[in-house]
């Protein structure tokens, strides 16, 4: 795909001077699964246009991403719960799951083992980003399904059970809280968040919106 910098290109100059981060959710228009893919080459040319401005690839989803992490030192980027939690088959496998859908869409076992092995390497240049979008049951029930999951009220036990189950918990501060912080360069108000191992149950819906993982059992609970 062509991108016209001209229309851009003063606003990213500024924001380069000024240490602005630039955070992008990358798609085209094209076929649902590669439409990730096909914006890469725009991720690449403004990463060598502007080397010095930080460029964040939002909630990231297809392994072929990954490879523009090394690549280039300005290039950063958040992972989702349910891309790292997802696959395509949860959404449409057995029968299609309204509640499951989002942009970038969820993929296949190999993205999301991808991401994984990704977000489990400690990688200081990858970051959590909740990307929850809650809309009414109404909306995801439709001739024409909103896009987004609501996954704001499982992010945290969901989360903290994946590192657990990967015996990966020593990595849980940085992928949550650290990463973005030194990525970012702020010092936010320092808060603590206390989870307990205990089992709840995920209500069904929540002011008439039905969240990820509704009625199932976790094994992790905020307190």
């Amino acid at each position: 795909m062509s991108v016209d910098l001209d229309e851009v290109g003063k606003t990213l100059e500024a924001m380069e001077k000024l240490n602005i981060p630039l955070s992008i959710h990358g798609e085209t228009n094209g076929t649902v699964f590669e439409r990730e893919a096909e914006f890469l080459p725009t991720y690449e040319l403004l990463a060598k246009t502007f080397p010095k401005l930080k460029i964040i690839m939002e909630h990231i989803s297809d392994n072929r991403t990954i490879n523009l992490l090394d690549k280039y030192e300005n290039l950063y980027a958040t992972v989702s719960l349910h891309h790292l939690q997802l696959t395509f088959d949860d959404l449409l496998g057995g029968a299609l799951k309204p509640h499951l859908f989002c942009k970038p869409i969820i993929k296949s076992k190999i993205d999301r083992e991808a991401l994984r092995n990704l977000v489990f390497s400690g990688n200081k240049k990858v970051m959590f980003g909740s990307d929850s979008a809650p809309h009414l049951r109404e909306k995801k029930e439709s001739n024409s399904g909103s896009a987004g999951i609501f996954s704001a009220p499982v992010l945290l036990p969901s989360i903290v059970e994946l590192f657990e189950r990967f015996d990966k918990l020593e990595l849980l501060n940085g992928f949550l809280s650290q990463n973005a912080k030194a990525v970012y360069n702020i010092m936010p108000p320092i808060r603590k968040i206390k989870l307990v191992r205990e089992n709840w149950q995920v209500e069904n819906q929540y002011g008439g919106i039905v969240p990820l993982f509704a009625g199932e059992t976790l094994k992790w609970r905020v307190v």
